[in-house]
Parts: C-alpha cells; structure tokens; sequence
C-alpha cells in the first residue's frame, strides 16, 4: 500500500508540473504578442483600409477628381514677389510694434479649398476678416494660439527668455482681442505696402472672430491661396497665416501671372522697337510691271527668239511698283540719263485692294 501511495502522490506531483510549464509557455506566448509591433499592412486591415487598392482600381477617373481634396491651380509667380516684399516689410515693422527681434519667414504658399481650410485651422485661433475695396472681395488674416499669448506677453512686459504662458479652457480676454486686432492691423497695412507696386489695393480690417463658422467669406469648394508665415521673437513666437480666394485675386489675375515686375501679355515694347529698326535696314525688291496679259499655254510654248510681245497700254501709262504679290506705288515711266527710270505719283491704298 506503501508504495502504491507514493506512486500516486508522483503522478500528481508531475501532473501540477505540466500543468505549470504549460501556463507559464501560455504566458510567455502572450506576453511576446503583445509586446510585437503592427507592421503596416496589419493596421491598415485593422482600421478597414485593406481593400483600398482594390476600390482605386473600381473608381473612374471622374469620380477621383470630385473626390480628391487636393486640387491643382495655376501658379501667380507675381504673387511670390508679393509676399517675399510683405515678409521683409512685416520683420521691420514688427520689430516696431514689439521693440523686440523679431524674424518672419514664410513656412509655405500653398492652394488648397476654403472649406478644407477651415476644417483644419488648429483651434483656438483668432480669424481677422479682411476686405480688399477695390477688388470687392474678402480675406482672412488667421493668428494661433501660440503667437497670440506670445504677442500679449510681449506686449504686455513679459520677462525675456521665457515662453509665454498659454491658458487653456478660457475664451479670449477684450485685452487680448484688442492687442492681436492691433497686429492684424499692422498685417494688412504692410499687405497693402506689399500690393502697392503692382496695383493699389487698400486691405481693411473687419472684425475679428474665433469660430471659424463665423468667418465663411467663400463657398467651401472655392479655390484659394493660402500664405503660412512664421513669426519668432527670441524664444516665443507662432504661426499667422494669410488666405485670400481666387475671386479676391481675380481682378488682377493677369498681373499676378507676370513673370517679371511690367512685364506686357501678347507684346513686348523691346523687341517691338528693335524688330521695327532691323526692318528699315531690311532690302527688298521692286517690280516695275508695265503690263499684264493672259495667254493660253500653247501660245507660249510656241514663243521663239525673236517673236514680239505687245504691250496693251499706251505709251505714258501709269506703271504699278510691287513687292512679291503686293502693289505698292503707282508712277510713269521714263529716263535718267542712260537708265530706265520709274517716277513714283503715288502710294496705292492696300485696303482698297484688299476689299475690291
């Protein structure tokens, strides 16, 4: 009985064990799975992309413009210039405002669909709405947080070297309102500066708003050009961006689409002038034409040497001057000395010619 009790007791022992080892690799097992990273492919079939290829290939090359939400548009190199002149006069006049350094730089120009535009605008943010009189149209003047509280701090006397304080949870003081409606002013007036070699333009502030629901100045699908600038005053600072729709910029559309500061669409005063002094330097030939006569074929495969022609105008008719085709003078006919001369009377109207 001895025996047959330890045996037993053995068995058990041995069973636990195996039980154990195999927890423990269960463990192991599931600990290294979730340990494991997600290739790619494994999170797109996760979030429901993975049959993405194969609906691309389904769609039509109609139904991927309307559903793309990036559009291509023509490019404004004058507008480049703009903004390039808008990014020299802004760090001056800044510097100014703040009596602090200030550096501006643009982070990039870009088009893009003003509904898209909004849907993305980092929120909160303070939208100053825009109107350009003499285009009779609208823009947007969007500063974010983060120059916000760096402007009021600056403004305000806040310690050098340190960053702004940003409070979250709160609306915008009436200070701070007041302080960023003073910069986006100073933004507009150098935007006019900016504008004023290319056309007169004056950029006047409307209101300032903090929905972006409120400051619809477009149809969503519109068209527009939007301008990011970096502002950096030692170690605050933030981002303003400039929007302006292609209907603002349409009345000067065609300036905008210069390559160069009065260049001319369809002509050039320069090679105008130079190709007009090259031709009166050109030589052309004149034919004298006394007569013109319609004879058949025949007849004229039949001339000899010798034979005579008969001219059917009488002697001191008014002879024809040409170049190729085209009559240019009417004159008589005479002598100079031992040559033949032509006596020009007058100048045959073309039009004239043309029409009959």
């Amino acid at each position: 009985m001895s025996g047959t009790g330890e045996e037993d007791l053995a068995a058990a022992w041995g069973a636990a064990l195996e039980e154990d080892a195999a927890a423990g690799a269960a463990a192991s097992s599931t600990t290294a799975d979730a340990a494991r990273v997600l290739n790619q492919a494994e999170i797109d079939s996760l979030l429901g992309f993975g049959a993405g290829p194969t609906r691309e290939a389904e769609e039509s090359g109609i139904q991927k413009i309307i559903s793309s939400g990036l559009v291509s548009y023509e490019r404004l190199p004058m507008l480049e210039i703009v903004f390039d002149r808008l990014v020299r006069l802004l760090s001056t006049t800044l510097r100014n405002f703040t009596s602090d350094n200030v550096d501006v730089s643009i982070d990039g120009i870009v088009s893009l669909r003003f509904g898209d535009y909004l849907n993305s605008v980092p929120l909160p943010a303070m939208l100053g709405v825009t109107r350009a009189d003499e285009w009779d149209n609208y823009g947007l003047a969007v500063v974010d947080s983060a120059l916000i509280y760096s402007v009021v701090d600056v403004l305000l006397g806040g310690r050098r070297g340190t960053a702004a304080m940003r409070i979250e949870g709160r609306p915008y003081t009436t200070i701070e309102r007041t302080l960023v409606e003073r910069l986006v002013n100073v933004v507009l007036d150098d935007l006019t500066s900016a504008f004023e070699p290319l056309c007169p333009v004056h950029f006047k502030f409307e209101r300032l708003e903090v929905n972006p629901r409120f400051a619809v100045i477009s149809r969503p699908a519109n068209a527009c050009v939007l301008v990011r600038l970096r502002v950096d005053m030692e170690d605050r600072g933030g981002k303003l961006e400039i929007l302006l729709p292609y209907a603002t910029l349409e009345p000067v559309r065609e300036l905008l689409l210069q390559q160069f500061m009065g260049e001319k669409f369809g002509r050039d005063s320069i090679w105008e002038t130079h190709l007009a002094e090259e031709l009166r330097h050109t030589d052309i030939g004149l034919d004298v034409v006394l007569d013109e006569q319609i004879m058949p074929l025949s007849a004229v495969l039949n001339l000899k040497v010798g034979d005579r022609i008969s001219l059917g105008v009488a002697p001191g008719a008014p002879v024809s001057l040409r170049c190729g085709e085209v009559p240019l003078f009417e004159g008589e006919m005479g002598r100079k000395g031992q040559r033949l001369a032509v006596r020009i009377d007058k100048e045959i109207d073309r039009r004239k010619g043309a029409s009959s």
